[in-house]
């Protein structure tokens, strides 16, 4: 039972690394990347839609994002959308595309995305500990009740503090990583 217990915590661990590459993913850095827009959502026909499910989005050059929709009608909601997000960038409707120039960062401005990189980072440290203290709890719980010896007790939260020390050094890999793309000009 303590094996299950471990790949359950492994599973779930995995997936809070995953969440957190997706959400750095779009975290701006300067260059352009349909990513960014991945957390836009755009009004259609009063349902809050991501904007690659109504267009085609294309990186044309390292500082601008294109974004052609099937319909051309939605184009000014998804201008609105983007103007409305908190990605300070600015697109331009020319009545059959959407160009949006990706501005260059400014120094205070990458390390606002840093200090808000770190707060996404602590979320994710913050639910593998939360795993950790799950499956601990379930160990302490078979123990309890009998169903474990006192020595794959201590095996078992052994392996479950091995896992939360590898998938926090993976977050913490992560976030070096990610601060160094954002600060580098």
């Amino acid at each position: 039972m303590p094996a299950d217990a471990i790949k359950e915590a492994k599973r779930r661990m995995e997936k809070a690394g995953e969440d957190l590459r997706v959400e750095l993913a779009t975290l701006r850095t300067g260059r352009a990347s349909v990513s960014l827009l991945d957390h836009v959502r755009v009004d259609y026909y009063g349902t809050p839609t991501p904007i690659k499910q109504l267009a085609t989005l294309a990186v044309p050059d390292a500082t601008t994002l294109t974004i052609q929709a099937w319909d051309p009608t939605v184009l000014p909601a998804i201008e609105k959308a983007i103007r409305i997000s908190d990605l300070g960038l600015n697109p331009m409707n020319d009545g059959k595309l959407v160009r949006v120039p990706i501005p260059a960062l400014t120094e205070e401005r990458r390390k606002d995305m840093v200090k808000h990189l770190h707060k996404v980072l602590e979320a994710h440290r913050t639910a593998i500990r939360n795993i950790r203290r799950e499956t601990n709890e379930a160990f302490k719980k078979l123990f309890k009740d009998k169903k474990i010896s006192e020595d794959d007790e201590k095996k078992a939260l052994e392996e479950s503090q091995k896992l939360t020390d590898h998938w926090i050094a993976q977050v913490d890999e992560i976030g070096r990583n990610k601060e160094k793309e954002i600060m580098s000009v």
